[in-house]
């Protein structure tokens, strides 16, 4: 009798003991949540960083670029003008003469030619000019004009001949334009002789004229100069006035 129904009793546990295991594992899950979930600060997105755009350099009008240096500029204090001392010349050659010389490189920071090797009235730009090199043309014992001041020269001998106007012109535009990025004081527009004892740049080269004329290029082009900058030039074309 008991073989007989023993198959339908195991069924019947098996059904309840199943419907039991379901139950117990309902039971056991966490309560519904309808809050949002929370986000941690470390997987929040990160902003995307705005790009600006490159702004190019505004250059003064007719400066080349090229005058512009790529380093960070010196403390430069004084502009000191040379002559060559020679009839012809350039960049090219006077780098070569210095290299001879055991220098590393041009001494000067522009050269202006005189229609010779190069243009009459070009300006060439040294190598040590981009890098903002110090100079190596006024030697002194505390090497101060080397230090902190820029080195022109122009090609020619002035104790015998007179700089050609082309040369004028260009020496007094880039004596003006270093003037006003500068804040060089037209009194501290220099000959090497002013520096040193020598005769250079030629007794045929009017610093006077080129300091007036560097300033009243700045003067015509509306530019807006440095306060003691501005006195000392106003001071000058004053000078210069009564003089006439």
């Amino acid at each position: 009798m008991v073989r007989k129904f023993l198959p339908a009793f195991l069924a019947l546990l098996l059904i309840t003991t199943g419907v039991g295991c379901n139950h117990d594992q309902v039971a056991q899950l966490p309560p519904p949540r309808f809050s949002p979930p929370v986000i941690s600060q470390n997987t929040a997105p990160r902003p995307v960083p705005s790009v600006r755009p490159q702004v190019p350099y505004a250059l003064p009008a007719g400066i080349p670029r090229n005058w512009i240096p790529v380093a960070s500029s010196r403390p430069w204090r004084w502009i000191v003008i040379h002559h060559s001392a020679t009839p012809s010349g350039g960049a090219a050659k006077f780098d070569r003469d210095h290299r001879e010389k055991g220098w590393d490189e041009l001494g000067y920071h522009f050269v202006i030619g005189n229609g010779t090797e190069t243009g009459n009235g070009q300006i060439e730009v040294g190598p040590r000019w981009p890098k903002q090199k110090w100079g190596a043309h006024t030697r002194t014992p505390d090497n101060r004009f080397n230090e902190f001041g820029i080195g022109i020269c122009l090609v020619g001998n002035f104790d015998v001949q007179r700089p050609t106007p082309e040369q004028m012109r260009s020496l007094a535009k880039v004596v003006a334009f270093l003037m006003k990025r500068y804040n060089i004081p037209p009194d501290r527009i220099l000959g090497h002789k002013d520096a040193k004892p020598t005769d250079c740049p030629g007794s045929n080269l009017n610093l006077a004229v080129v300091r007036r004329m560097a300033v009243q290029m700045l003067a015509d082009s509306g530019t807006v100069l440095d306060p003691d900058v501005r006195e000392a030039s106003v001071e000058l074309m004053s000078n210069a006035s009564l003089q006439d």
